[in-house]
């Protein structure tokens, strides 16, 4: 199985997906929902065997592919797995027929048809894959600016059905953002491009060669700013993180799935996988200054989604909290909160999917984002509430669900190096109890405020299929994480001991006296 070539057949099925859904007429949009639907039910299981064929202990890329493209520059079609990527292919994998059944009916609110819909969404996927498995930089860059498109139209001509401006705006603000993270890139992309001219005689983009080069710091110092304001932004981290709250509120339903989900982890993940083994002085330099902004963050997050009356612009501030945990992880420089960091990454996008589900079928019924507009809708639809309920634990991170084990990792990792900074961001937890208690209470506790509350049905037969795997996965991974850790931690180990940073001995006291172990 290792031979075959996974990566590759994971991005050709939704490249061709995506071409072949566009050009079906407008009136098969039935034949559109099924012909997607079991595109991404095929890639999940080829990107589940691809996880089931992936050696954790085997070091470097597997399933590896490499071909010229612009051979003058350099430049290749260059790809590869590790512990990292394997499994954010993998989240985007899952929640992918998740979100197609989501927008079964919501395709057909947009002004470009149900066609144009579904094929976006396969473009989409398209570049998640991509943007994961590219093994040379430039190819990374190409992915990474091409996932923008269809998220742009999916947000402009799908979003929130009664407010086109703000829709368009949103979608605006979120290009806008991105093309500036980008260019900003682009730069930092050419300069490593130069420096390996100088370096190694001739122009490379490939991740391991550019690995191997040793650049001034102060050198580094500048791409590193290219590289991190452009993930920052994608992630988004504070204070790059304007677009975000917009974005969620505007977009369909599947498409902030999707949105806070996966695309918001290309940021993190470029943290992770580029900041941090291309420019390892500047990351050491930088790394006091990116933990003060990701503790920030977390509480910056959950105090404005505390004060939020529109649901969806809430769930939207509280991933900027957690995506704050998530840094904190990546620049402890430990294994234990590097790992954490990157099980967040997937567990954040199982719970704060689902939360964007539940919402979204909110709001569907209802037709307001307004918490006001609820209470006691638990009476009404008990499913939906016990649904929500979930989900809301699962993102305070309730010891036995998905969270708690990546931010407990997260928080014990920190503290080895950062004691002071892990006991700050500790505090934060209660604010998540805060913001994901208070909405439940407010919107589905309670006596039946509104009259056409009563007329509200509960989740059908469809829906229920939506949000019965994230359910499972969320209770599977609080239960038995070990799987996705063993993927995991050695390539996150691998990392920082490449770069220099290895975990602290533990205290060991040896006949009265203490021994003690750092960097």
């Amino acid at each position: 199985m290792h031979s075959v070539p996974w990566l590759t057949i994971l991005l050709v099925i939704p490249v061709a997906g995506a071409i072949l859904v566009a050009l079906l007429p407008k009136s098969a949009s039935t034949l559109a929902k099924q012909a997607t639907l079991f595109l991404t039910l095929v890639e999940l299981v080829l990107a589940v065997l691809a996880t089931i064929a992936y050696e954790p202990d085997k070091p470097g890329f597997q399933f590896a592919q490499r071909y010229d493209w612009i051979k003058q520059f350099g430049v290749s079609y260059s790809v590869g797995a590790d512990g990292i990527s394997i499994v954010l292919i993998l989240l985007a994998s899952v929640l992918m027929p998740v979100v197609v059944l989501a927008s079964w009916h919501e395709s057909e609110q947009g002004k470009r048809g149900v066609g144009a819909f579904f094929s976006l969404l396969l473009a989409l996927q398209a570049g998640m894959v991509g943007v994961f498995a590219a093994t040379d930089v430039f190819l990374f860059y190409v992915f990474f600016e091409a996932m923008l498109i269809p998220m742009y139209f999916l947000i402009g001509s799908y979003g929130a059905p009664k407010e086109q401006t703000q829709r368009s705006y949103a979608a605006v603000k979120f290009l806008l953002y991105s093309l500036f993270g980008g260019l900003l890139m682009l730069a930092a992309v050419i300069g490593l491009y130069v420096v390996s001219v100088h370096q190694l005689g001739h122009g490379t983009f490939d991740f391991a060669a550019l690995r191997q080069m040793h650049i001034s710091e102060g050198t580094q110092k500048w791409l590193f700013l290219g590289f991190f304001i452009a993930f920052a932004i994608k992630a988004p981290l504070f204070p790059f993180h304007t677009w975000l709250p917009d974005a969620g509120a505007q977009s369909p339903t599947g498409g902030a799935v999707l949105l806070v989900g996966v695309l918001d982890k290309v940021g993190t993940f470029g943290l992770i996988r580029y900041c941090i083994p291309l420019f390892p002085d500047a990351a050491d330099y930088f790394a006091p200054l990116v933990l003060a902004l990701a503790v920030i963050g977390i509480f910056y997050g959950a105090l404005l989604a505390i004060g939020q009356r529109d649901m969806k612009r809430l769930v939207s501030y509280t991933s900027l909290a957690h995506f704050g945990f998530i840094a904190l992880g990546c620049f402890a420089f430990t294994s234990q909160a590097g790992t954490g960091a990157v099980l967040y990454m997937v567990n954040h996008g199982l719970s704060t999917g689902l939360l964007f589900l539940v919402v979204g079928f909110l709001v569907a019924r209802r037709g307001s984002r307004d918490v006001d507009a609820y209470g006691g809708m638990a009476k009404v639809t008990p499913v939906l509430a016990g649904v929500f309920l979930v989900a809301g634990l699962s993102s305070l991170a309730l010891p036995g669900l998905n969270s708690f084990v990546s931010e407990f990792l997260v928080l014990v990792g920190t503290f080895t190096e950062y004691k002071a900074l892990a006991i700050v961001a500790t505090c934060g937890i209660v604010l998540a109890a805060l913001y994901v208690l208070h909405l439940y209470k407010r919107t589905m506790t309670g006596p039946v405020v509104h009259e056409e509350n009563k007329l509200v049905a509960d989740l059908s037969l469809r829906e229920k299929l939506v949000v019965a795997p994230v359910v499972a996965l969320i209770v599977a991974l609080g239960v038995y994480p070990k799987p996705l850790i063993d993927i995991i931690n050695p390539t996150v180990t691998a990392t920082f001991s490449d770069v220099g940073h290895h975990d602290p001995a533990p205290s060991v006291p040896v006949a009265g006296v203490t021994t003690t172990g750092g960097h």
